[in-house]
């Protein structure tokens, strides 16, 4: 019973004030004064115990606080015998704590949204059956089986497509589609039919658990809210005072002090500071963006300078397949289909791009036999009765690889690429090669960042500087510092500090230095988190870096609302004071008077629950679905770009072979050009009409022109070689499928980046 009144303390203190406050203006009206007064009497007393605790708890805190106005005002009410002002100020301030606790309450349930779904149980698959388990008992490589509606305890990778829910991890509403061998994370409701997948994270170590323990911090850093007022009490109080005094002293009458004090009463410093920081913690929640507190939320509006590491940050920080590199003679469709045969049970993390990679080039793949994980090799097993390993180089290869061998090694060092060997029957087979792209909303974020206010913006990263300084010519940023340890971005960002406030973009162990060292640290955990979110003040809970340039677009605007509503409430206040500093405002008006410059100053803070602009596009969901279509052709294509420099690269001057040639031109003619023919029927007018410019898209109208022109000057040039070409035609060839493949690759970077990106993140 006790633990219920003090949970709702502030709305029985305004219930109570309200009503003692009416009561004595009723008994007023009804002439009995005297009854009235004793009504009021009460009011205040109600106040002065509630100023009071208030009070007194900020000093057991060491804490300025500006609640001792509203005590001496209270007391001096009651002391120059001016209930009624003081019933008034009562109302007043138990009105204000309520508006604050129901602000903070709101900010609350948007971060609390994600711990209360948390799954307790799961299905394990075990031979023909299923038993459920609780989630702190399912391990790693465990095959469980999550049901429609039900919330996927933790990552894993799916066996078969599924339909996903990821509202709750993304904020976007429409079920998006997961193909067999993508990553799957904790947290996400199953829409469609039961699905299976084999575990990949504990759930002590899943993306959910992570989001929970998030929640929690930002909880315990924003609970109890720390009053913006506290910042400016220790110079508003002594003013305060000294007007009082200095009011007395001249007049001789103590009620002009009681006035003074009355009117001082910083509501809007209470109040409308507060409301709009936390109203900018709940929207920025519901942007995907968890901040740790109103403290952090100010300071991100601060930030200036933008310190970003490159691996899952300006990268996807997940590896995909770019090319499948076969040993001489080899098939590069049955090395990947039964390397990502064998991948499909490891937990490895090239073992999920590998997978996906089969499936989307069509690829029927079949469960292992015998399957053994090698611990810091690979993988081995049997696959429709093959011995197939897959793995290192250095473990497949040995010490003295075969001469294609050492230029798949050359080729991965020049690209920065990693590279996975598979062995088939005891035979080197294949290289895979996998890279870490770039993320296609990079470069728009960077852009956005700038629009925002970001005046400098810099890459540390421990890669290699050419590796570096590709990705940071690309994305845009104003400098690269590469090879770095994490000491060297601490003192990158103490150098960086002294261009105005930091923030350190990251999503490694790594970073958590350098989180915790910068004004803001921002942590990505859209796929977990690490000791990067648990260091950091800002954690992006979707896999989207633009959402960042967002939430400070949110961080700014609340702060600004806050500081208008500080400025017009307390400008009016200190007139007021002056009023009543010169004898022109009685305590009662003046107090009647100081809850309309409250409410004014909370109107204005209240502007901040309302959206704001951002540099997010508005897309219409029919445009989305054919974003969606478009995407999945553009996605189902690569294989085919890669294939023109692998026929380029096969083409030789001695006894040529036209057939792949051939079969190219076919592919290209009835699979590439009505993909383009669709881009610019309907992307280039869905992108114009997202960006609102035409000439946004001027660039991508000219190069699906100049892909058609490439492929029909091939056909020009295939139709017209002689069946044993001269070798200046077969040069000819070579370099005209070079220019196509670069003309490609441009174009496929353009449309990820000035169309694709635009669409809500597909979390792989």
């Amino acid at each position: 019973m006790i633990a219920a009144l003090r949970r709702h303390l502030e709305t029985i203190v305004l219930i109570a004030s309200g009503l003692v406050l009416a009561a004595g203006g009723v008994l007023a009206w009804a002439g009995d004064d005297a009854a009235a007064r004793w009504m009021w009497i009460a009011g205040t007393l109600l106040g002065l115990a509630f100023a009071l605790s208030a009070t007194v708890e900020a000093a057991r805190h060491r804490r300025p606080t500006v609640d001792i106005i509203a005590v001496l005002a209270l007391a001096g009410a009651l002391w120059v015998d001016e209930p009624l002002a003081g019933a008034i100020i009562t109302l007043m301030l138990a009105t204000g704590q309520v508006l604050e606790a129901r602000a903070d309450a709101r900010a609350r349930r948007e971060l609390s949204l994600l711990a209360a779904r948390a799954p307790r149980t799961a299905r394990r698959v075990v031979g023909d059956g299923l038993v459920e388990v609780a989630v702190e008992e399912i391990g790693v490589g465990e095959r469980l089986l999550v049901r429609p509606g039900e919330v996927v305890p933790v990552d894993g990778r799916l066996a078969a497509d599924a339909t996903l829910d990821e509202s709750a991890l993304t904020g976007e509403p429409e079920p998006v589609e997961r193909p067999a061998g993508g990553d799957v994370r904790s947290g996400v409701v199953n829409a469609g039919g039961p699905l299976e997948l084999v575990t990949t994270t504990t759930a002590q170590t899943s993306t959910y658990a992570a989001l929970v323990r998030l929640v929690e911090a930002a909880q315990a850093a924003s609970a109890p809210f720390v009053r913006a007022a506290d910042r400016w009490a220790i110079a508003f109080v002594p003013l305060t005072l000294a007007l009082a005094g200095g009011a007395w002293w001249v007049s001789g009458d103590p009620v002009r002090a009681v006035a003074v004090l009355v009117v001082a009463t910083p509501c809007p410093l209470l109040l409308a500071a507060p409301i709009a920081i936390v109203s900018g913690l709940s929207r920025s929640a519901r942007l995907g963006v968890v901040v740790k507190g109103g403290g952090a939320l100010e300071r991100l509006a601060r930030a200036r300078v933008a310190v970003f590491d490159k691996t899952g940050t300006l990268t996807r920080g997940r590896p995909q397949l770019a090319d499948v590199v076969p040993a001489d003679g080899g098939d590069p469709d049955v090395a990947l289909r039964l390397a990502a045969s064998l991948d499909q049970v490891s937990a490895h993390v090239l073992a999920g791009p590998i997978v996906e990679a089969a499936l989307a080039r069509g690829l029927a793949l079949t469960m292992p036999d015998q399957a053994e994980e090698v611990h810091g090799h690979g993988v081995r097993g049997t696959v429709g009765g093959r011995r197939v390993r897959v793995g290192r180089p250095s473990w497949i290869a040995g010490p003295d690889p075969a001469p294609w061998a050492r230029q798949v090694r050359r080729r991965a060092d020049l690209d920065g690429s990693m590279s996975v060997m598979v062995e088939i029957d005891g035979e080197p087979a294949a290289a895979l090669l996998l890279r870490d792209p770039i993320r296609p909303d990079a470069p728009r974020m960077v852009r956005a960042l700038r629009a925002a206010g970001m005046d400098r913006i810099v890459l540390a990263t421990g890669d290699r500087a050419d590796v570096a300084h590709m990705v940071g010519r690309i994305v845009g940023v104003d400098a690269v510092l590469a090879e770095c340890e994490p000491v060297d971005k601490l003192t990158a960002l103490r150098r960086e500090g002294e261009r105005g406030p930091t923030l350190m973009v990251g999503d490694g162990i790594n970073d958590a230095p350098a989180l915790a060292a910068a004004d803001v640290g921002v942590a990505l955990a859209a796929r977990g988190a690490t000791a990067s979110s648990e260091a950091a003040d800002v954690v992006l809970t979707v896999d989207r870096i633009d959402a960042l340039a967002d939430a400070i677009l949110v961080a700014r605007r609340s702060r600004r609302i806050a500081l208008q509503a500080v400025a017009v409430g307390m400008g009016l206040s200190l007139v007021a004071m002056g009023a009543a500093a010169a004898g022109l405002l009685p305590p009662t008006l003046g107090a009647a008077l100081q809850e309309v410059i409250d409410l004014l100053a909370i109107l204005i803070a209240l502007r901040a629950v309302l959206p704001g602009r951002l540099h997010t596009v508005a897309i219409p969901e029919e445009d989305l679905r054919t974003l969606a279509a478009l995407r999945v052709e553009h996605d189902g294509l690569a294989p085919l770009v890669e294939r023109v420099a692998a026929v380029a690269d096969g083409l030789s001057t001695q006894a040529p072979d036209l057939a792949p040639v051939l079969a190219l031109r076919d592919a290209l003619e009835t699979d590439l050009l009505p993909h383009e023919r669709a881009d610019e029927e309907l992307l280039v007018p869905l992108v114009a009409r997202a960006l609102g410019s035409h000439e946004a898209v001027a660039a991508l109208s000219r190069t699906h022109a100049e892909i058609e022109r490439q492929v029909a000057r091939l056909r020009r040039l295939v139709d017209g070689l002689d069946p044993v070409p001269a070798p200046e035609d077969v040069v000819e060839l070579r370099r005209l499928l070079y220019g196509l493949y670069a003309v490609l690759k441009l174009h496929n970077a353009q449309e990820d980046e000035g169309a694709f990106s635009l669409a809500p993140a597909r979390v792989p």
